[in-house]
């Protein structure tokens, strides 16, 4: 995985996900229709980018131990 790859799905999945899922979530509390669908779409997605990340740093990391 490339560095721009990895620092686009990093940001993603620290920044950018959780904001739109806090967003839909105060959705749900003012009962839009659906909110609690994207609300659990958008926490399922953000936990895998934070796997993916994980699994990319621990990949580089034992590469830069070699």
């Amino acid at each position: 995985m490339s560095n721009r790859t990895y620092d686009f799905l990093k940001n993603v999945s620290l920044f950018a996900v959780p904001i739109i899922a806090f967003i839909s979530s105060l959705l749900s509390i003012w009962n839009i229709p659906n909110a609690e669908l994207w609300t659990a779409s958008l926490t399922a997605l953000d936990t895998l980018f934070g796997g993916i990340v994980i699994i990319a740093n621990k990949v580089y990391k034992g590469k830069q131990e070699e």
